[in-house]
């Protein structure tokens, strides 16, 4: 442990952490998830989805591109999850375990309502980001906001007008988020 940040050492075998758990196999497996989904671009892992697995599997485009988003959000979030968990200090753990409650209860009622409090902003900066990246799935033929905009200016030839529209509405759907995420972060921040 360094100036109390747990490493994973500290935290074997807890529920829902994988990339925590003490079994090797569901850690490794875990790490080679993410740095997969990580190290790669989103636009990459949507053609790899719809081209590959979704001709293999017989997928429907709205599913590869759900999919796809899907396995690239479950990495950040994981990572962002991992490192609110570890961002607790490891006291905190062992008075929990020393009060008699089970690694499972110590870390659904001492860990992680801690750690909610630590991860809230860049879950909402994530999801925030995920409303913007669902335009990439333009490029697999999926009508979403970007090609729409798109159908209309070929018909308008007006690309500047329909262009900034499309980034207004993308706006107005993440505003509402991030409003919610700062009030949901305030009142966190009162149970203090």
């Amino acid at each position: 442990m360094v100036s109390g940040i747990a490493r994973p050492a500290d935290w074997p075998g807890q529920p829902g952490c994988a990339d925590l758990s003490s079994n090797p196999t569901l850690r490794d497996l875990s790490t080679i998830y993410v740095e997969l989904v990580r190290g790669t671009p989103l636009l990459v892992q949507i053609f790899i989805f719809y081209f590959f697995i979704g001709t293999v599997m017989n997928l429907s485009r709205e599913f590869a591109g759900i999919a796809a988003l899907s396995l690239f959000t479950g990495a950040y979030v994981a990572e962002i999850i991992r490192s609110g968990v570890q961002s607790i200090a490891r006291g905190q753990n062992e008075a929990a375990r020393s009060l008699g409650l089970s690694a499972g209860q110590s870390m659904r009622h001492v860990v992680l309502p801690q750690a909610l409090k630590r991860v809230l902003p860049p879950l909402a900066g994530q999801f925030i980001s995920l409303v913007k990246d669902t335009s990439l799935v333009s490029v697999i033929a999926i009508t979403e906001l970007l090609k729409s905009g798109r159908e209309v200016i070929t018909t308008s030839f007006s690309p500047f007008e329909i262009l900034f529209c499309v980034a207004g509405l993308y706006l107005l759907i993440n505003l509402p988020l991030s409003k919610i995420a700062s009030r949901l972060e305030r009142r966190l921040a009162q149970s203090d």
